[in-house]
């Protein structure tokens, strides 16, 4: 699988918000806020990769683990999260790293703020006070960039995440064009788009998918495209765009 540029990123439109980039090493965060906080971001990012990197580095299992791993005693809050996260969905805590450090950033960006997304490699932490329209790329299907999911503001902050078989650099074992999960847990909502993506190889496992995910206790939404075949099910309002 071939990595791709986030070119998606050129579509963002936000007139009543700022937008702004935040990188650090392979931290690459796309940022919209009432006012500029590139400054408060970097400073969370660099304190979270702090965190998640001392855990790594003394337990080296947390990372290379596709499936769920027992925690040591006293880990951080971001690190119980994304394992807890994996747990519910039956993979790997890394799974829900980067669902996980965009409500990390997002909340902490919210004391000094009142509505801020934060979108990590396709995982989107909101919180709004305005309906929010969330596009789907979703690589070469007929569907990519024809639809989108609208977000009511009363639904957050809201973690909506997305997976690929056909598109990014993730690790995934499925052949979907992307799964998209809603979730008040933005770990969650990336761990179970993983998850979801890995039993779907053709447009005749949709159905099947979305049975599945349903099970997993906190996902309000999924959507899946596949080819020329499209599902939903639960909180997804589709619009044209």
């Amino acid at each position: 699988m071939t990595y791709q540029p986030r070119t998606y990123r050129r579509y963002v439109r936000s007139k009543d918000l700022v937008s702004f980039r935040v990188t650090l090493i392979e931290t690459d965060l796309f940022i919209s806020a009432d006012k500029d906080l590139k400054k408060e971001a970097l400073s969370c990012i660099e304190k979270l990769r702090v965190v998640l990197h001392a855990y790594i580095k003394n337990h080296p299992g947390f990372e290379k683990s596709l499936k769920p791993v027992i925690l040591k005693p006293k880990a951080s809050l971001i690190i119980k999260d994304m394992a807890r996260s994996g747990k519910a969905c039956g993979v790997g805590p890394m799974a829900a790293v980067a669902g996980a450090v965009a409500e990390g950033v997002g909340r902490q960006l919210l004391k000094h703020c009142s509505q801020v997304i934060v979108e990590n490699g396709g995982d989107i932490f909101i919180s709004s006070k305005k309906p929010r329209i969330v596009g789907i790329y979703a690589g070469s299907s007929k569907f990519s960039k024809k639809i989108a999911i609208e977000i009511s503001a009363e639904d957050t902050p809201c973690g909506i995440c997305t997976s690929s078989g056909t598109v990014g650099h993730s690790l995934s074992f499925g052949k979907a064009d992307c799964v998209v999960v809603l979730s008040k847990s933005t770990s969650l909502a990336d761990a179970a788009a993983t998850s979801i993506c890995n039993k779907v190889k053709t447009g005749k496992d949709v159905d099947k998918a979305i049975r599945y995910g349903r099970g997993i206790k906190g996902i309000n939404g999924i959507l899946i495209a596949v080819d020329d075949t499209l599902g939903a099910w639960g909180n997804i309002k589709l619009v044209d765009i």
